[in-house]
């Protein structure tokens, strides 16, 4: 009966330190996984040849740089802590601001590519050449994705492979709807695309002058509230260059309070963020 409970108990404590590590297969479909959502939010910022590892190397360089010039500047490890901490997230913070600012700029100029892509097939283009030519007519932000499109139909001669590439350049709800519309075109034939291509365009500007209304009403908010959870760490940062407030806060004590704020403001922070966002358009037909 001991042997058996000795057993039992050895068994038990194998299957505990058992459950701590992950199976080779499940951790490469974890580390796929994360790797493919980094992916997804660089193709959307326009960073194409940027790869997911090279973004993770440089937040663990800004961290580890920060944390020396923290360090050698005040000499206390708890505020070195914390500014290792804040610079972690600014690469991934420049990522999403740069990937507002493309759908933004895209969600602008969308309404006038619909429209010169409709006139042009009005006019009797084919759809090859419907899309090569908005490299020259189309808005300068799409330009260098058409331009490209364009290259690779002259090279291989096929639309779709090309179509696809141009999807996966532009990584874009409303791109995506305009590319499935012409490969369904292409591929089934149809009367009805420059009707919905007009009625898209229409619809495009409706929600681009909407949702700039609603973003010049919030925009004071969120300023506000950006203000509010910069300026207690604006104020902390004045106080490094006095010696005893370095020494106060280089303490257990001390660690606690800062990195218990660090918390709260980033809580704050992502909550703020998430009750003032506009819902964004996904992109359904990837």
């Amino acid at each position: 009966m001991g042997l058996l409970l000795g057993l039992g108990l050895g068994a038990g404590l194998f299957l505990i330190w058992w459950s701590f590590w992950e199976r080779p297969a499940e951790a490469r479909r974890r580390r796929l996984h994360r790797e493919g959502v980094i992916r997804t939010r660089l193709d959307r910022a326009g960073l194409h040849d940027v790869r997911p590892s090279s973004l993770v190397v440089l937040s663990g360089l800004c961290s580890v740089v920060s944390a020396v010039v923290v360090f050698a500047v005040t000499g206390g490890v708890v505020f070195a802590s914390c500014a290792a901490i804040v610079a972690a997230f600014i690469p991934w913070a420049l990522l999403g601001q740069r990937m507002r600012r493309r759908a933004k700029q895209l969600r602008t100029v969308w309404p006038d590519v619909v429209d010169l892509l409709r006139s042009a097939i009005r006019a009797g283009m084919s759809l090859p050449e419907a899309l090569a030519q908005l490299q020259h007519r189309g808005p300068a932000a799409v330009q260098p994705a058409f331009a490209r499109f364009a290259a690779d139909y002259r090279a291989t001669g096929q639309f779709i492979p090309a179509l696809d590439a141009l999807k996966a350049e532009l990584a874009d709800p409303v791109a995506d709807n305009i590319v499935e519309s012409l490969r369904v075109t292409r591929e089934v034939g149809g009367t009805d695309l420059g009707r919905l291509l007009g009625t898209l365009s229409e619809f495009l500007r409706e929600n681009s002058r909407t949702r700039s209304e609603l973003e010049a009403r919030q925009s004071w908010t969120v300023n506000a509230a950006r203000l509010s959870v910069a300026a207690p760490w604006l104020i902390l940062l004045l106080m490094t260059s006095q010696p005893a407030a370095v020494q106060a806060y280089d303490s257990p004590a001390g660690a606690v309070v800062l990195l218990g704020g660090l918390a709260i403001s980033f809580v704050a922070y992502r909550l703020m963020l998430r009750l003032g966002a506009l819902p964004e358009p996904e992109r359904v037909l990837r």
